[in-house]
């Protein structure tokens, strides 16, 4: 039985419980504040460890992955709910290892003091500890003891992992209001924006962390969200950018003392630390030191690296990134020219070429939402947690079964239309195009209203109600006269460059593509100047209903058209 809290007893907060960090998050006035805790970290690494029976979490436990590696355990957010056969423990090598205790996840941790053997710690029983830790830093920090949260989750999670998560939460004395997908979170976030407006929009969360990286594509509708595609890989996340630092200065080191740092773990351990703070570094500044005192066999090692060579040295990696947007705008099967924001979340997202890559993808009427790209972007390690905060605002007033029914699947998975609903508009020279009222991906019922101009001189309009799908126009550059080519070869012998710099490149834009008529109708002696307004309501059945007047008269007309 899940855990439940009377709602006049609540107070809640939003967490985002990472696997490589997590953060927690409380509205204050209706503006998402996210919390420090006691050592002032509110980025706090995922990670536990026990020295003599004393228990230290974030980043004075990660600094025990250097001297206490065995009774460390990090990174095993992923595990909760899976079986042991499913797991991937490549991120744990530097730290405690999970073991198999019948089919499912555990530590051996030394956790109590004078301890003679270690306890067998099960990964519920970890995050549950992790999680105690991160409600007590909220309660120390607000005055006030916290009860319950909205937790952000990954797209893929499944519904195993989630209830091992809702109980990991409840055993730490949390009730758990909401599971929030993380790219909605993040939607969430900048959509609270005083200075933000609720208008349908493509939107692509990428989610760049330090031990996987997911992107997801929204469609946002009148500030309702719908992910229509989503992709998940380990093979580009911080911790490859961090290797790349790691292989180049060990290669360094060997240059100068005939020694791999990477061959001893303790060693490995501070090059790695080090390259994360190189990395951090490198995010806010062109250069940045490399400083390790006793790298290997007793010798200091001090250098340093600018931006330039760095994204030189990652760009396997950055263009990782790049395919890996690109490949699930193509599963939702849209195209770049599609999608209006970019939103890049995750503690990876602070660099800089990320984002400049990506504002060479898109084209300029892509907002892209990134520090480095747009000065009023939100923290992108903050994102989730200040949007689960957020929420749990919104939610907290709910008793329990209000709010189950309200998330429940029957309510949130509703029908989508999958083509636009609009008006076709002819001009003076007789050419229809399509006007959108209702945007593809909108979950129904909706409503939607469009005022259109009658003629000048007033009369009777006429208008077609029509579905709409874009596609994309490719409009090839036309071939140089051959003539025109042999004279530019007899020209200096730096013709080449010229010439390459004059071909046009192909030109791609979006365009609307009319499909069936669904109505047409008369609104008959409009007046001078006056304007027709067309309200559309599409049913939850996709039934459609349509009303046309004149703005300020009477009457009208009005007509339904049967579900498909």
């Amino acid at each position: 039985m899940a855990k439940t809290v009377e709602p006049g007893d609540r107070f809640a907060i939003g967490i985002t419980f990472g696997n490589s960090n997590s953060s927690i998050a409380h509205t204050i006035d209706d503006k998402a504040e996210v919390i420090a805790n006691e050592d002032g970290d509110r980025q706090i690494p995922t990670i536990l460890s026990y020295v003599d029976g004393d228990e230290y979490s974030g980043n004075q436990a990660k600094a025990f992955l250097v001297r206490n590696p065995t009774n460390t355990v990090a990174y095993f957010r992923d595990y909760l709910g899976q079986d042991f056969k499913s797991i991937d423990p490549t991120h744990c090598h530097a730290s405690a290892h999970p073991h198999n205790t019948n089919g499912t996840v555990s530590f051996k941790l030394k956790d109590q003091p004078d301890a003679d053997e270690p306890s067998t710690l099960s990964v519920s029983e970890v995050s549950t500890r992790y999680l105690r830790k991160l409600v007590n830093s909220a309660s120390d920090y607000l005055g006030e003891k916290v009860t319950s949260a909205v937790i952000t989750v990954p797209t893929n999670f499944s519904e195993k992992q989630r209830e091992a998560l809702i109980k990991a939460a409840n055993d730490a004395d949390l009730e758990v209001l909401q599971l929030v997908a993380d790219p909605i979170a993040s939607v969430l976030a900048y959509d609270a924006r005083q200075e933000s407006k609720v208008e349908d929009k493509m939107v692509v969360v990428a989610d760049f962390g330090g031990t996987r990286s997911d992107v997801s594509v929204v469609a946002s509708r009148g500030g309702m969200h719908t992910i229509l595609a989503t992709a998940h890989d380990y093979e580009f996340a911080g911790t490859h950018l961090d290797q790349v630092l790691m292989d180049h200065f060990a290669k360094e080191f060997i240059k100068k003392y005939k020694t791999d740092p990477r061959e001893n773990a303790k060693s490995l351990a501070k090059l790695k630390a080090e390259a994360e703070a190189t990395k951090r570094a490198l995010s806010l500044g062109s250069n940045a030191s490399f400083s390790v005192e006793s790298l290997a066999d007793g010798c200091d090692f001090a250098s340093s690296i600018n931006r330039l060579r760095y994204e030189m040295i990652g760009r396997k990696v950055f263009e990782g990134f790049s395919r890996l947007v690109d490949g699930v705008i193509k599963k939702a099967g849209l195209d770049v020219l599609d999608i209006d924001e970019v939103i890049l979340s995750g503690g990876t997202s602070h660099t800089p070429k990320i984002a400049s890559n990506f504002r060479n993808i898109f084209p300029e009427t892509t907002t892209i939402l990134a520090p480095s790209t747009t000065p009023t972007a939100i923290n992108p390690s903050e994102l989730q947690a200040r949007g689960a905060a957020l929420q749990a605002s919104l939610v907290q007033e709910y008793d329990a079964e209000d709010i189950e029914q309200s998330t429940h699947p029957a309510v949130t998975t509703v029908q989508h239309i999958s083509n636009a609903i609009g008006v076709i508009s002819t001009s003076e020279d007789g050419e229809d195009t399509f006007v959108p009222i209702i945007a593809p991906e909108t979950a129904v019922p909706t409503r939607r209203t469009i005022h259109i101009n009658a003629a000048k001189d007033g009369g009777d309009v006429l208008v077609r109600i029509a579905e709409g799908g874009t596609h994309i126009k490719v409009t090839q550059p036309e071939p140089k006269p051959k003539e025109e080519k042999e004279t530019d070869s007899d020209d200096s012998d730096d013709s080449d460059f010229d010439s390459d710099e004059d071909d046009e490149e192909e030109t791609r834009e979006k365009v609307w593509k009319i499909g069936s008529t669904l109505a047409e109708a008369a609104v008959r002696g409009v007046k001078k100047g006056g304007k027709v307004e067309i309200t559309i309501n599409v049913m939850a059945d996709l039934g459609v209903t349509i009303q046309m007047r004149e703005v300020g008269g009477k009457g009208g007309v009005r007509g339904t058209l049967a579900k498909p």
